[in-house]
C-alpha cells in the first residue's frame, strides 16, 4: 500500500475491524517512512447488486457516495469530522446489509440515516430530516425539533435498525 503523504510502499497495520457485517475491513496503517497515519477500506467483490425501492417505485442501484452525499450535505459548515460521517455510513450500511438482499426501500435507509445523524449532531438531524420527511409548515419543523431536544437517542441501542 503506497502512503497517501510521501508515496512510498512501506507501511505497517496499526488496526483492523470489520463493518457491514463483515463485507469490509477498515484498516489503519503507519506509514514507516515519514510515520503518518492513513485508513484503507477494503471491500469484498459481490456478483448481485442491491437495489434501493424509491418512494415513487422505481428502482436503482445502491450507491454508498450517494448515501454519503446526502449526510454530508446534511453535516455542512458543522463541527463533524469526515470520520464520523464514514462511522455513520458504515453503520447505516451494516444494518441494511444485515436486515436485506437483494432489495431495500430508501425509506428504510433513510431512517437510518436520520438515527445516526441524531446521534451525531441535532443540527445535521433537522436539517436531514426537514428535507427526507418533506416538511410542509413551520409546525412540523417545530416538533422535530422539540423531539430532537427532549429525546437523546444512542445509535448503537438495540431497536429497529
Amino acid at each position: 500500500m503506497r502512503c497517501p503523504f510521501c508515496k512510498e510502499d512501506s507501511d505497517k497495520v496499526i488496526d483492523s475491524r470489520s463493518s457491514e457485517g463483515g463485507r469490509v475491513i477498515r484498516r489503519r496503517r503507519l506509514c514507516l517512512s515519514c510515520k503518518k497515519r492513513f485508513t484503507t477500506y477494503e471491500k469484498i467483490g459481490e456478483s448481485f447488486k442491491l437495489n434501493v425501492i424509491k418512494k415513487d417505485g422505481s428502482r436503482v442501484p445502491y450507491d454508498r457516495e450517494k448515501m454519503i452525499a446526502g449526510l454530508q450535505k446534511a453535516c455542512y459548515k458543522r463541527p463533524v469530522s469526515a470520520d464520523k460521517i464514514q462511522e455513520a455510513a458504515d453503520k447505516i450500511e451494516e444494518a441494511v446489509f444485515k436486515n436485506y438482499d437483494k432489495e431495500v426501500s430508501s425509506i428504510f435507509i433513510g431512517e437510518c440515516a436520520m438515527k445516526q445523524l441524531r446521534a451525531v449532531d441535532n443540527v445535521a438531524y433537522i436539517r436531514f430530516a426537514s428535507v427526507y420527511r418533506e416538511f410542509t409548515d413551520a409546525g412540523e419543523f417545530i416538533d422535530e425539533v422539540t423531539q430532537a431536544i427532549n429525546e437523546p437517542t444512542d445509535p448503537d441501542q438495540p431497536g429497529l435498525f
